[in-house]
């Protein structure tokens, strides 16, 4: 699921938005990207690395996805 902390929801929605505009691929802002279309397709939002970053931490780097049960603690935190 998708973060509910709105500032960090819009932070990464505009990285997304902004590397889609310079570069026409969605690349996640966290990542650095190396120049290589080929290479880079593994960055482009949701990356390759979404799905084990979620199972291991709760959240993908950018924190722009989330297991349930993490964001419920999260939001269960910030209430």
């Amino acid at each position: 699921m998708l973060n509910s902390d709105k500032k960090v929801l819009d932070t990464v929605i505009r990285g997304l938005a902004r590397n889609e505009k310079k570069f026409g691929e969605r690349y996640c802002p966290c990542r650095l990207r190396s120049w290589d279309k080929k290479k880079d397709r593994a960055i482009i939002c949701p990356c390759i690395y979404h799905k084990d970053e979620i199972a291991k931490d709760g959240h993908c780097h950018c924190q722009f996805y989330y297991r349930k049960d993490a964001a419920e603690l999260v939001t269960g935190a910030n209430e």
